[in-house]
């Protein structure tokens, strides 16, 4: 099992922008990871992923922040970034880190705490 520590995240105006990271503890070589976020009464969404933690061209956003956010892994640093561009109020949304040591299909996700990121107009 793999602990995840978030950090970051807070308030910004629409198009500002913020820096989520995510510090992992345990071997992260051939796992999975990934962010989600969710607002209340909604199902958690996936929205930027790196399969395969060692190979970075296996990572991937949802459209509704493509172009916007970036996912990135530092190794030296085992820490997990999602860089966020272009903010929208639509954005607003805790969000976790997440990541599956194994890979497994389906994942079986070990989660950071959450960070609250707010967008305003």
């Amino acid at each position: 099992q793999l602990q995840l520590v978030q950090s970051g995240g807070g308030s910004v105006q629409a198009g500002g922008s913020l820096r989520l990271s995510c510090a992992v503890s345990g071997s992260t070589r051939g796992a999975c990871m990934a962010w989600f976020r969710q607002v209340p009464g909604k199902e958690r969404e996936k929205v930027a992923w790196i399969d395969w933690i060692d190979r970075e061209n296996d990572a991937g956003t949802t459209d509704s922040v493509k172009g916007r956010f970036t996912i990135s892994f530092d190794s030296a640093a085992n820490t997990l970034y999602l860089q966020m561009n272009s903010l929208k109020p639509e954005d607003t949304a805790m969000y976790f880190c997440a990541a599956d040591r194994s890979c497994s299909v389906p994942r079986r996700w070990d989660w950071g705490q959450g960070t609250q990121v707010t967008v305003s107009s």
